[in-house]
């Protein structure tokens, strides 16, 4: 395989992950609405994290951001925050997926699957919970009480962020032989 068609499968692959995360955030999530605003319990996060194990960094990335802002976009609730939500989302699978695939593991080291998924999680558990806190001082409040406001954001994140690390290595093993079956060429990186 060229390196022209193996860009344009990485692309098509984007655009499947992409889709699969919108679907999942669509329809397998449970709102919850918090003195912060609304946040949900989904598991759309667990393709998120599996898209940077499967398609590196960069383009595990536009496809983590892409389904998720695609999601906002058409929800009145979250419209408003869709660009932020691209950055988060882009920001935590290109994390996980860059720390997995570093060297010439390419998604298939253990060790570095782990730590690319804790540390996309915990990244974007930081970026939400200060981008919340930051919304809330920015509307008036002092920082204990927007700190306050947030907690049960920070349980429904870490909770998100703890079944997607679990589901993501659960299934990038059989993922990951099932590509390299089909489709024998294709590297992450």
């Amino acid at each position: 395989m060229n390196i022209k068609e193996n860009k344009l499968l990485k692309i098509v692959f984007v655009g499947v992950m992409a889709a699969m995360i919108f679907v999942t955030t669509y329809f397998l999530k449970i709102p919850i609405s918090t003195p912060a605003g609304q946040t949900m319990l989904k598991v759309s996060n667990i393709l998120v994290l599996l898209a940077g194990l499967l398609l590196g960094g960069v383009y595990g990335g536009m496809a983590g951001g892409l389904g998720n802002c695609l999601y906002d976009l058409l929800d009145p609730v979250y419209i408003t925050g869709a660009p932020l939500t691209f950055v988060r989302f882009f920001i935590m699978a290109f994390v996980c997926g860059t720390i997995s695939n570093s060297g010439d593991s390419k998604g298939t080291s253990l060790r570095k699957n782990i730590l690319g998924t804790i540390c996309g999680a915990l990244t974007y558990w930081t970026l939400y919970i200060g981008e919340s806190i930051i919304k809330l001082m920015i509307s008036g409040s002092e920082f204990a009480p927007a700190v306050t406001a947030v907690i049960p954001k920070m349980v429904t994140s870490g909770i998100n962020q703890t079944v997607a690390v679990i589901g993501a290595l659960v299934l990038v093993v059989p993922l990951n032989a099932a590509l390299k079956k089909y489709i024998p060429k294709v590297s992450a990186a």
